[in-house]
């Protein structure tokens, strides 16, 4: 750590993917030294930067979390399956990377010389709500999705067990996520689902009505309060990152349809079970503890649609 509190030496887990590559360009921006520990199941190498020491393994590998920690004094726990559907499917592994791999890495981290620690959670820990009002940090937990349970289990063993290591540790329930450089799949990233579908010539699947409504959040902004959280005194605290405002899967697909593919209308497919309906963030508790506020208030497609159409629609 420097003489004023700040981390010099971070590790960053799942940082071959989405959002973790993008938090490992802004820590070596800010001069930090950094480690990246992926599996490479869904990240890709070709996302770690050369100023990055990388260190490919799974995060419930004891021994291997502890070489990816050698040195560090920051952590920002990434690393996560984050899929509602596959969850459903494949509950027991999804609890075994995203609530035991957790941890692991938290027992790991007891005998390293890590200060900080940040948890990446979600807003499947709250309770499905009729109406898109946005959240606070002390609305309902009710996960309806495998997912969520294990987010919410990780969440409170993030913050009692570093309170027990007397590691300043801090959670941050991300709202949907979109930006560039998201990994196509099926499952997750309905922006970057749609833009892709579209580049093809193929119509976007809409699951249910479509009326459900989502807060989303740019990547440079998960990003921007993950730096916040890690320059502020916030230790055992719990925050959203969104907007705050809502918008609804017709309204991206209008919205994207007009732009890229006008004679293609979407269709309907059954609703995923475990999906909200409803998924606004409260975000005014971290930007009351830290200044933050959201760069893009507003879902920006310019941005990730040029990065589609610069690279080809992926397979």
């Amino acid at each position: 750590m420097t003489t004023d509190g700040r981390p010099k030496r971070a590790l960053v887990t799942g940082g071959a993917g989405f959002i973790g590559h993008h938090l490992v360009h802004a820590l070596l921006a800010r001069g930090l030294e950094v480690t990246v520990l992926d599996d490479l199941s869904m990240g890709r190498r070709e996302n770690v930067p050369a100023g990055a020491r990388f260190v490919q393994g799974d995060v419930r590998d004891p021994e291997i979390v502890t070489v990816a920690l050698a040195g560090v004094d920051c952590v920002f726990h990434e690393a996560a399956i984050v899929s509602i559907r596959a969850s459903v499917e494949g509950f027991v592994r999804d609890a075994e990377v995203n609530l035991v791999g957790t941890l692991n890495v938290l027992q790991c981290m007891a005998d390293s010389g890590v200060r900080k620690a940040v948890l990446a959670s979600s807003m499947a820990v709250y309770a499905d709500g009729p109406e898109p009002v946005p959240l606070r940090e002390d609305a309902p937990l009710a996960p309806i999705s495998p997912y969520g349970v294990a987010k919410l289990a990780s969440e409170q063993y993030w913050l009692l067990m570093a309170r027990h290591f007397g590691l300043d540790a801090t959670v941050l329930r991300y709202f949907n996520t979109y930006g560039p450089n998201q990994t196509p799949t099926p499952y997750v990233g309905v922006i970057t689902i749609f833009i892709n579908r579209l580049l093809r010539g193929e119509a976007p699947v809409i699951y249910g009505d479509g009326e459900q409504r989502r807060d989303f959040v740019h990547v440079d902004d998960i990003v921007s309060a993950n730096l916040a959280v890690i320059d502020a005194d916030v230790a055992g605290r719990t925050f959203n990152v969104g907007t705050g405002h809502a918008t609804s899967v017709n309204d991206i697909a209008r919205e994207l349809v007009a732009r890229l593919a006008p004679r293609l209308q979407p269709r309907h497919a059954p609703p995923v079970e475990g999906e909200m309906r409803n998924a606004i963030a409260d975000a005014s508790a971290l930007r009351a503890a830290t200044g933050w506020k959201p760069g893009r208030p507003r879902p920006d497609f310019d941005q990730v649609v040029a990065y589609w159409r610069a690279r080809g629609a992926a397979v």
